[in-house]
């Protein structure tokens, strides 16, 4: 069943608030647009950890940092990818790829950059 107009407009908002948090939300993770560094924030002269399991809980939280912006970043082109197949190929958003079924409204609600049923 083809979406109407109603409802690919309400996608087309859904995925663009989704853009935009995802795109704050990724430069949160990558530091840019802070005025302040975790040490600034602390009050820490030195970047010096005053103990070794210091050094490895800031590597495992830069480690961390890393692989949810690789991640954020990932969904953030699929929602990009989604709302190019809206604007651009309407006819091919909303259409499960491996099958070529009509994805539910009420999963493109939740998801809108879904590309399959399930």
């Amino acid at each position: 069943m083809a979406l109407s107009k109603t409802q690919r407009a309400h996608l087309e908002k859904r995925l663009q608030d989704e853009r935009s948090r995802t795109a704050k939300l990724l430069d949160t993770l990558t530091g840019e647009g802070t005025e302040s560094t975790d040490q600034d924030q602390s009050g820490d002269l030195s970047k010096v950890p005053l103990h070794i399991a210091d050094l490895g809980s800031t590597t495992m939280d830069e480690e961390l940092d890393r692989s949810n912006a690789t991640r954020i970043s990932a969904e953030l082109a699929q929602i990009d990818a989604a709302l190019e197949r809206l604007i651009s190929d309407p006819g091919t958003y909303g259409v499960d790829e491996n099958s070529g079924e009509s994805i539910p409204f009420e999963r493109l609600d939740i998801i809108p950059w879904a590309r399959t049923t399930a």
